[in-house]
């Protein structure tokens, strides 16, 4: 079997901006003529084993970062916003998109930001009657969704952070540290009976944590509240180093890596790690030994992804019943829809059926990668009577190659090609023609309509 060659001319030039070398001094360094890493750089010809060593003993790299899944996630993210009707005359080939992607990735997330931008702009006027006459009819950008690429393009692992969370929790019991650190800067805990999960109050210096929330999400918020606090500096140079556009997504994405430092205090990222390989990644058995809920160890199990100690790279999404992606993550090359719903054929949709189950489900995309994923229900109450109950779906999973290091693959026939079902992203993208479940026809093909037949679907894809 002939070896996939490497081409990786934007991350050379990436490292070689970041470490301000000339491109003469960085081939001195490597080990190569001038020309070559010219032709490297502008992916004229692959990455070659030579360089990657040099890659790896000169400058400490690890070389898995040479072949992350940036390009095939850009190349998906255009390709959704190309099937948009504005472009159905213009599609262009797929090679065009994935040279676009791995020589011109800036250029790429500029076009993928354009046409977000355009989105919102037609959806915002789309309903401009009844935004007339409001102080706030003006056209925004989504802060929500800039936050969101900020994790997604960071594979979901923030090192200063985790680095941060893991030392302060390798000083002992973190809930105890939180305590203490917080009443050395003066403030109080509380236990509240109240709606809220935690409320701080900054004139008083108190903080108020809900006693109807269970003792799992009552740590986090009370580590959550400790970065917000104590680890302010970190967060704050963290977020200037993102440079999000809005006050709004600043602060969005502030929340956001509090949780990340909670979320990686209880589990650290040495012993959590060395702990889910030790059990195969069995979430109930690392959720009981960590005290953190299967929500939280799913999510944590898709950050593991730190330089030179990589976890499996894994997905992670969460729906509601409606079928919307509330939270999403990949650090494999499965990808999810940007607008809309995920793929019905996707086991993560079945778990509302099969309260408190794990499912488990052999899945193929339509570029012929193989997965498995576990869905599994998740319930959230108000935690009194009366109190809304919110229900999501979460689903987790990795390229089957992985599959022996997964206690969920135990006795799946993952030789058997038949046993794979075939999902895609979203119907306006997906290129399979016969899918009983197709909601819309796909926007790159031509349909042909026999009014003398019948079959599953109206029309046929050509």
């Amino acid at each position: 079997m002939a070896t996939q060659k490497l081409y990786a001319g934007a991350k050379l030039r990436e490292m070689r901006n970041r470490l301000t070398l000339t491109q003469k001094d960085f081939a001195a360094k490597l080990g190569v003529s001038l020309p070559y890493l010219n032709q490297m750089e502008n992916n004229n010809r692959p990455v070659s084993t030579t360089v990657v060593l040099a890659l790896a003993q000169e400058f400490g790299l690890d070389v898995t970062e040479l072949s992350t899944g940036d390009s095939e996630r850009l190349v998906s993210d255009m390709r959704e916003a190309l099937a948009d009707p504005i472009f159905a005359e213009t599609m262009p080939p797929l090679a065009d998109l994935r040279l676009t992607a791995s020589n011109a990735p800036a250029l790429a997330r500029a076009f993928i930001e354009l046409h977000r931008a355009y989105r919102q702009t037609h959806e915002r006027l789309a309903s401009l009657d009844e935004a007339l006459g409001r102080e706030d009819a003006r056209i925004q950008a989504s802060p929500w969704e800039e936050v969101r690429d900020f994790f997604h393009y960071c594979d979901n692992y923030i090192d200063a952070v985790d680095h941060a969370a893991e030392s302060f929790a390798a000083q002992g019991d973190v809930r105890l540290r939180a305590l203490e650190s917080l009443r050395a800067a003066g403030i109080t805990v509380e236990y509240t009976d109240m709606a809220q999960m935690r409320i701080y109050d900054g004139e008083t210096r108190t903080l108020h944590l809900s006693t109807r929330t269970v003792p799992q999400t009552q740590l986090f918020q009370l580590l959550l509240q400790l970065a917000l606090l104590r680890q302010d500096k970190l967060l704050e140079a963290t977020l200037d180093f993102a440079r999000f556009y809005s006050e709004e997504a600043r602060a969005i994405a502030k929340i956001g890596l509090a949780n990340y430092f909670a979320g990686a205090a209880i589990m650290p990222y040495g012993k959590f790690l060395s702990a889910a390989q030790e059990c195969r990644h069995d979430l109930e058995l690392l959720s009981t030994r960590f005290g953190a809920s299967i929500e939280q160890i799913a999510h944590r199990l898709s950050t593991l992804q730190r330089p030179g100690a990589k976890g499996i790279p894994f997905f992670f999404v969460r729906v509601d019943q409606a079928g919307t992606i509330t939270k999403r993550h990949s650090a494999t090359r499965l990808q999810f829809a940007r607008f809309g719903g995920a793929c019905p054929l996707w086991n993560v949709h079945q778990a509302f059926e099969t309260p408190g189950r794990f499912l488990r489900q052999l899945a193929e995309t339509p570029d012929g990668v193989r997965y498995i994923s576990l869905a599994r229900d998740v319930s959230k109450t108000g935690g009194a009577y009366g109190s809304p109950v919110r229900r999501y779906a979460i689903a987790l999973g990795c390229e089957v190659r992985h599959a022996d290091l997964l206690v969920y693959a135990d006795n799946l026939d993952v030789g058997n090609a038949n046993a794979y079902e075939p999902i895609g992203i979203s119907c306006r993208i997906c290129e399979r023609k016969t899918c009983h479940q197709r909601s819309v026809p796909p926007l790159e093909r031509r349909l042909t309509i026999n009014t003398d037949e019948r079959g599953v679907l109206p029309y046929q894809v050509s």
